[in-house]
């Protein structure tokens, strides 16, 4: 999963943007008022009065005044969202065997749809997120959902020869699906930057848990029914919670917000000349090539050319990808015990309860870090680096929990053993990944949507790599202890990722300046006695 549409505070300030020259006609008070995304080319006369509606002078009409039981309702909502999108990346796995007797093919050209579906969503999230913005969240997050449920139909349906079919679904899949792009960026839209922590923690939970449902019931899947359901079970998921979203979750994206409160208030006739921010805006503005490359692509400059970026995304991304990695060798790991395919995908079962225990653990986190910077106002190092405190402890647990499960994978110790691994793997990947994007969302202010995009990116991107790779990774080990020395190798290479935490939590302040992104925010903040707006993505 990637979570590039996250920044505190409000949303980015209307853009003008138009087009020279170009010819402009009044919009009729009577446009539908219910309308969510502004159809473009609507543009006023020249000699008619244009008044904007902005966030400062309509606040009413932004998702931040939803009642508390209305934001979390939606929270609960993107929650199965986010769930079913990573539900997608593991179920299939439990698919492979049958795929593989099916279609005459080898193991590891089924692996391959379970690699390249994570692949082309580590792609997938960051081409949504600028539609997000531009269209709202609710327009991008359906069409992504009805996307992704139709391309489990030609995986489903591959005819007797269509091992190409279902590579070509899972790619286009993945390729669909909005992610964190969409799901995060809908807590910037409803809570302030103060307030983002505790929902953004639940839908951090939501993402890593989603990874680890498919195994848990893949099991019982792939022992009684047909691999095809496998797909079917991903589709009626897929079909439940997009109908949940198109229901019960309204959009919450504040231009476009701000542009049906200003249909409204023409058509009562309470403000007939007032519009939108957004409602001038034509198609050929939408699709202004250099804007759109430049938002794409900078997630990717700043993975490459920023190192606490670089760092902690890789950090983040290993942690992710050793799930998955798991998924391809957990049965290699428990058929020591003899366990059954149900059993072994029950195994899953602890990784999920340290789920659960690293976000309840982080609850009172939130709270020392939220003392610390009030009493610290001041203070770089408790406004930013203090973020990753929590880290210094969970980080840890990462190697730690790779050498017991290697060193316990061996029919001599109980099979309890290697599960207590794998729950000290779970509090690591989930901390990681909660505490890098609430340090990166801080650092890098205005341009905390790139860097946690890199974030996104490397945990999708890197475990669609090592699932390809998993299983040539560990036939490559030979002899009694191969299963032990590959899971070790696995430990220091983590490690190595884990000291360099500990440097970006003491060096974090002087790395910091040499960075042109943060400096800039430090020098805006310096300006102005108020805070820069982050969700104004530069």
């Amino acid at each position: 999963m990637s979570p590039s549409q996250l920044q505190p505070g409000f949303n980015s300030p209307p853009r003008e943007g138009e087009v020279p020259g170009e010819k402009t006609i009044a919009i009729s008070p009577g446009e539908n008022l219910m309308a969510t995304v502004t159809p473009p080319g609507h543009l006023e006369q020249p000699d008619e009065p244009k008044n904007i509606i902005t966030e400062e002078t309509n606040p009413e009409a932004l998702a931040f005044r939803f009642p508390t039981w209305r934001k979390w309702m939606i929270l609960t909502v993107i929650f199965l969202v986010q769930t079913s999108m990573n539900f997608n990346t593991s179920l299939y796995a439990n698919g492979q065997a049958g795929m593989a007797k099916a279609f005459n093919v080898s193991h590891q050209t089924t692996v391959t749809g379970a690699a390249i579906f994570l692949i082309t969503y580590a792609f997938g999230c960051e081409l949504w997120a600028p539609w997000s913005e531009e269209l709202g969240r609710k327009f991008v997050l359906q069409g992504s959902l009805f996307l992704v449920n139709i391309c489990c139909l030609p995986v489903a349906l591959a005819s007797p020869n269509g091992i190409t079919s279902i590579l070509v679904g899972r790619a286009f899949g993945g390729l669909f699906s909005a992610g964190g792009s969409v799901t995060l960026g809908m807590v910037a839209d409803m809570f302030p930057a103060g307030e983002q922590e505790h929902p953004l923690a639940f839908i951090v939970l939501s993402s890593v848990g989603g990874s680890i449902i498919g195994p848990i019931i893949g099991g019982y899947v792939e022992t009684y029914l047909a691999w095809q359901w496998t797909i079917w079970i991903q589709l009626i998921f897929g079909v439940c919670v997009q109908l949940l979203h198109l229901v019960l979750v309204p959009e919450t994206r504040s231009t476009v917000r701000l542009d049906a409160h200003a249909k409204y208030l023409r058509k009562s006739g309470i403000m007939p000349d007032v519009y939108g921010p957004s409602e001038h805006k034509t198609w050929r503005q939408y699709m202004m090539p250099r804007e759109v490359l430049a938002i794409w692509l900078r997630p990717f400059h700043m993975f490459i050319t920023e190192p606490i970026v670089s760092v902690l995304s890789a950090l983040s991304g290993f942690s992710d990808a050793l799930i998955f990695m798991q998924i391809q060798s957990f049965r290699l790991v428990f058929k020591l015990w003899d366990f059954s395919i149900i059993q072994t995908g029950l195994a899953f079962i602890p990784i999920g309860l340290a789920y659960v225990l690293a976000y309840l653990l982080f609850i009172p986190v939130i709270r020392r870090n939220r003392r610390l910077r009030v009493h610290n106002p001041g203070c770089e190092h408790a406004q930013f680096e203090s973020r990753l405190w929590w880290l210094l402890y969970t980080a840890p647990c990462l190697p730690i929990g790779l050498l017991i499960f290697a060193w316990t994978s061996t029919p001599s110790v109980h099979w309890i053993a290697p599960m207590i691994g794998c729950v000290f793997i779970g509090v690591a990947n989930y901390t990681i990944y909660m505490a890098t994007i609430d340090y990166m969302v801080a650092a890098y202010g205005p341009y905390s949507a790139s860097a946690t995009g890199g974030n996104g990116f490397a945990r999708d991107f890197l475990a669609g790599v090592l699932t390809w790779f998993a299983n040539p990774y560990y036939d490559a080990f030979h002899g009694k202890v191969g299963l032990q020395t590959a899971n070790t190798v696995l430990a220091c290479v983590s490690s190595i990722l884990v000291v360099a935490t500990f440097v970006i939590y003491f060096k974090g302040p002087s790395m910091r300046r040499r960075s042109s992104f943060a400096q800039s925010l430090l020098t805006a903040l310096s300006q102005t006695s108020e805070p820069v707006p982050s969700n104004h993505i530069i």
